[in-house]
């Protein structure tokens, strides 16, 4: 009887042993339940390169609230509870955003959605108490530069005082080691373990939200001679973008890169339609259908398309809605002002047809299909105004005097756009898999968003401007839960790559905007 005691005391404590090493620990702070882990990744002294969208730019402006969201400080929040350091931002002096230089106000506050249909956005109230010449003393882990371009980041002139307003980046100033330091040379010398870099956006950006004012430099591999609003050189972002790589990777460190997506996917270009004039007053509609038939013959003759729709009247019905296209100018267009002039001058007279001709030269209805047109979120103001200097009835802007080349990105600007991000992105991609770094397909991502939506965290995350959660008030910039969004996506890739088990943000937790007081 002893002995039987004795044995199924023994078999008792073997069953409490196969208990305890059956047991699953489980950790509400990971991806998996699994206890939190690095992975082979070091967060031990991280660092965040890029631009605007890395510095948790928003609503039009860099403010304090707007800094402690941006996605390497929610990134460095996770990195933290598995070694990660402190992580330092160069935060401006407010939450009214702008900024001074030498006591002038040379950036304005932030914009503030007003809930009102006839002027929804506006700038919030106070002045800027930023200045810029008040030197931080750093070093700085977010080096996100507001407005930075690949080849900034790697400029010694970049963060001159002497040269605000011209060569140097205002934001930049505030925060360098030196007036003749580097982006990547600041990054570099404070010998990160871990870094993410996510650059090149506004290589194409500035071009498109210009509505292609700059130059395309596809073919000028020397940046020193470019403008501030022109596409840079495929070939030479590729050359920049392997230079700051190397940097940050001399000695070691892992990191996480994302790829550059279409302006195309943002709301400052999709917002305004391309046929937001309502239907005319019949004789108005008769009137410019004349023109513009006239003109589509003259298009025909020459073996080219026709470049006008037929204007829509207003049929008084309330039931039913008549949009018309915009007028737009379209550069790429040969200009027809010669024949339009001989044309028109036996009805018009020499000096209207004149007018006529070199105001529709280039002129075109915009197209919304197929190679498409977007029209900047900035012409709201201008559609349907009445143009200064310009005769009646030449000069209702979007009707019958075309928009201008500001205010509009025309397909063969899109085109360019496209082909240049397409060569971007295939380098950073390709930069990333030969150093071994983790890849967010950031282009992919918005154009889901952009394209039914993103759920995510029981959020729906769609590019609808103000209310779809994804962009804040300017039209280009994450919102809140936008910023959250992205941060998720980088600790994704960040997991799969070094086999770190980090949980990203819950989304929400953060606003879709920021009110008018904070």
């Amino acid at each position: 009887m002893i002995k039987n005691i004795k044995w199924l005391f023994l078999v008792s404590l073997t069953f409490v042993a196969c208990s305890k090493n059956d047991e699953v620990i489980t950790d509400a702070n990971s991806s998996d339940g699994l206890p939190l882990t690095s992975g082979s990744a070091n967060f031990s002294k991280y660092v965040a390169l890029g631009n605007s969208l890395t510095s948790g730019y928003s609503d039009g402006a860099l403010f304090i609230e707007g800094q402690k969201g941006a996605y390497p400080a929610l990134l460095a929040e996770k990195f933290a509870l598995v070694g990660g350091g402190s992580f330092s931002t160069p935060f401006m002096a407010d939450n009214v955003g702008g900024f001074k230089v030498g006591g002038t106000v040379a950036s304005g506050p932030r914009l503030y959605y007003t809930g009102n249909q006839s002027a929804p956005l506006a700038p919030v109230s106070g002045t800027p108490s930023t200045e810029i010449l008040n030197h931080l003393t750093g070093p700085f882990n977010n080096m996100g530069v507001p407005g930075a371009k690949s080849f900034h980041l790697l400029s010694n002139t970049y963060g001159n005082p002497a040269g605000i307003g011209s060569y140097a980046n205002p934001y930049f100033v505030r925060f360098a080691s030196s007036s003749s330091a580097t982006v990547l040379g600041d990054a570099v010398a404070q010998n990160p373990t871990f870094f993410s870099l996510w650059i090149g956006n506004n290589d194409v950006l500035s071009y498109a939200t210009s509505g292609g004012t700059g130059v395309n430099q596809t073919g000028n591999t020397n940046p020193a001679t470019y403008g501030p609003n022109d596409i840079t050189d495929p070939t030479a972002f590729a050359s920049v973008y392997s230079n700051i790589v190397n940097g940050l990777t001399a000695n070691g460190a892992k990191g996480v890169v994302a790829n550059i997506p279409y302006v195309t996917s943002v709301p400052f270009f999709t917002t305004v339609p391309t046929n937001p004039i309502p239907g005319l007053p019949a004789a108005s509609a008769a009137q410019l259908n004349q023109l513009f038939g006239a003109i589509n013959q003259i298009t025909t003759t020459l073996g080219q398309p026709n470049r006008f729709s037929t204007i829509v009247a207003d049929d008084n019905n309330p039931a039913t809605t008549e949009k018309n296209p915009l007028l737009i100018n379209d550069e790429s267009l040969p200009n027809l002002a010669t024949y339009i002039t001989g044309a028109l001058t036996p009805a018009l007279g020499a000096t209207t047809a004149a007018y006529v001709g070199n105001l529709y030269g280039r002129a075109r209805h915009a197209k919304d299909t197929g190679a498409r047109d977007y029209i900047l979120l900035t012409a709201q103001t201008v559609i349907g105004t009445t143009q200064s200097g310009a005769p009646a009835p030449f000069n209702t802007v979007g009707v019958s005097y075309p928009m201008q080349d500001s205010t509009t990105l025309t397909a063969s600007e899109t085109a360019e756009v496209v082909a240049a991000t397409d060569a971007y992105n295939s380098s950073i991609q390709s930069i990333a898999n030969t150093k071994g770094l983790a890849f967010v397909n950031a282009n992919a991502v918005m154009a889901q968003v952009a394209n039914g939506g993103v759920s995510y965290n029981g959020f729906n995350f769609t590019s609808t401007f103000v209310t779809g959660n994804a962009f804040s008030l300017d039209g280009v910039h994450p919102s809140p839960k936008g910023y959250a969004l992205i941060a998720n996506k980088f600790i994704e890739a960040i997991n799969a790559k070094y086999g770190s088990n980090l949980k990203g943000p819950d989304v929400g937790n953060y606003r879709t905007l920021f009110p008018a007081s904070l």
